[in-house]
């Protein structure tokens, strides 16, 4: 397995884990072509902290179930905007107003959205 079809495998694993804890909107972006930083982001919405910490705790679990750990976990307490970081991908979980003033998606509009996983987006 090459390293992007390892970064394609985690970000399914990813959205498997946001669908499970009813995560809204989720946008998958491919930035390797124009970014170091990684190969997926990944974004989702939440309605309230409890629902933003249980997509994050989800998302680290399966992950780290399956081997890839967390290498840094970011906004968990105040959970309006919490960032995941395994390298290869970047999972970002909003609550609904901070995903409309931040709008990273327009920031890397450059990328190419994909489908991956059960979400038709």
């Amino acid at each position: 397995m090459n390293k992007f079809e390892l970064s394609t495998k985690m970000a399914e694993l990813t959205i498997e884990a946001l669908e499970e804890k009813k995560a809204e909107d989720i946008r998958v972006i491919d930035i390797s072509e124009i970014s170091i930083l990684g190969d997926y982001f990944i974004f989702a919405s939440g309605n309230n902290r409890n629902q933003i910490q249980a997509m994050s705790d989800e998302v680290e679990r399966l992950m780290g179930k399956n081997g890839y750990p967390v290498k840094q976990v970011e906004g968990y307490e105040s959970a309006n905007w919490v960032l995941l970081d395994f390298s290869d991908i970047i999972v970002h979980i909003f609550d609904k107003e901070n995903r409309l003033f931040y709008n990273l998606e327009r920031i890397w509009r450059d990328g190419k959205i994909v489908s991956l996983g059960s979400d038709p987006n």
